[in-house]
């Protein structure tokens, strides 16, 4: 059982040195990061951290008492795992507090070469009830597991009640609305995963067509959205697209919105919930300054006085400006059917 009322951990993104660097200095007890390569399922080009950069990043998280997770959160490709076992060992030769692991085979050379690493189940694993998640402790070694953004408080706290694995979940950022990193949508108009590919829509697909009434976002030729030649334009995503259904065009599978939980900090808390995660690797060294300058004073607030907890405004208004759409939703933390 996890020891419930404990401060979680705040787990912020870096996806370069600077980020880290922000992430830190605004708080973070932990920051997780990824490699320039096919093992890390944010791989887009100007982002990552070659080796020098992850020795420089632990050495100054370290020395300010925040710890590096390290994602290798792709599958391995069954023609060649070299590159994801590689991956491990230079982790470990690095200095990396702990992975985030979502392929067997991976956790597997973990166990097996490494077994003094800690492993973190990766939310790519979607691993959804304590049943899965103890399947991957007994037989891997997991300490702990980063919950899918599909589950509601309840089934939250049945998950922590009923495991000893340390639970990690969403505090801020996109949402999902298919199984995490496996949108058969995406795969279908795109050809590539998700996972392996590290974006719902790979730069290669995306297309901006301007004419004189607008702009067509399209998707590997699919048109998923049209935008008026003064509208701000979101990235591209089969989900948030805007379609005509029944003769009404608007947001036929999700709305941009993005998840916040700060209204509900104090129940994870006291459900046990040990790591709270922001999401956005893909986001800029300010959005992570920021984010986590927030959920910095959220945390310690609740912390030092549950009861008196309330949202701020101006927690509000700097998450706002960060938020898809600047629209906020509990997700399925808060969902009404069950």
């Amino acid at each position: 059982m996890n020891e419930q009322g404990a401060l979680p951990e705040l787990v912020c993104p870096a996806g370069s040195l600077r980020a880290l660097q922000a992430a830190v200095g605004a708080g973070a007890d932990a920051v997780y990061l990824g490699l320039k390569d096919a093992t890390n399922a944010r791989n887009f080009a100007g982002l990552n951290f070659d080796d020098a950069q992850v020795r420089e990043g632990v050495a100054h998280a370290h020395a300010h008492g925040a710890k590096v997770l390290m994602a290798l959160n792709t599958f391995a490709d069954a023609r060649d795992a070299g590159p994801w076992r590689r991956a491990v060992d230079k982790a470990v030769a690095l200095g990396a507090d702990a992975l985030i692991v979502a392929d067997s085979a991976v956790m597997a050379y973990c166990r097996d070469e490494h077994p003094q690493l800690r492993l973190h189940l990766s939310v790519q694993a979607s691993a959804t009830s304590h049943a899965a998640i103890e399947f991957y402790r007994q037989r891997y070694g997991i300490q702990r597991a980063v919950l899918p953004r599909v589950l509601t408080l309840q089934q939250v706290g049945n998950v922590i009640r009923q495991t000893d694995v340390d639970i990690e979940v969403f505090g801020f950022g996109s949402l999902c609305v298919m199984v995490e990193g496996r949108c058969a949508l995406s795969s279908y108009a795109t050809g590539q995963s998700p996972n392996n590919a590290g974006v719902c829509s790979p730069p290669s697909a995306v297309r901006w067509h301007e004419g004189s009434d607008g702009v067509q976002a399209r998707l590997n030729g699919v048109l998923i959205d049209r935008y008026a030649p003064d509208e701000p334009r979101g990235y591209p995503t089969l989900c948030k697209g805007r379609f005509e259904v029944r003769g009404e065009r608007g947001y036929a599978l999700e709305e941009p919105t993005s998840l916040n939980t700060l209204a509900i900090l104090p129940e994870l808390i006291a459900l046990g919930v040990k790591a709270i995660k922001i999401e956005g690797r893909q986001r800029s060294a300010a959005y992570v300054e920021q984010v986590t300058r927030v959920w910095r004073a959220a945390i310690d607030r609740a912390g030092a006085d549950a009861q008196r907890y309330a949202v701020q405004p101006e927690w509000s208004a700097a998450l706002a400006r960060h938020a898809e759409g600047q629209q906020h939703t509990l997700g399925a933390y808060d969902r009404p059917w069950r």
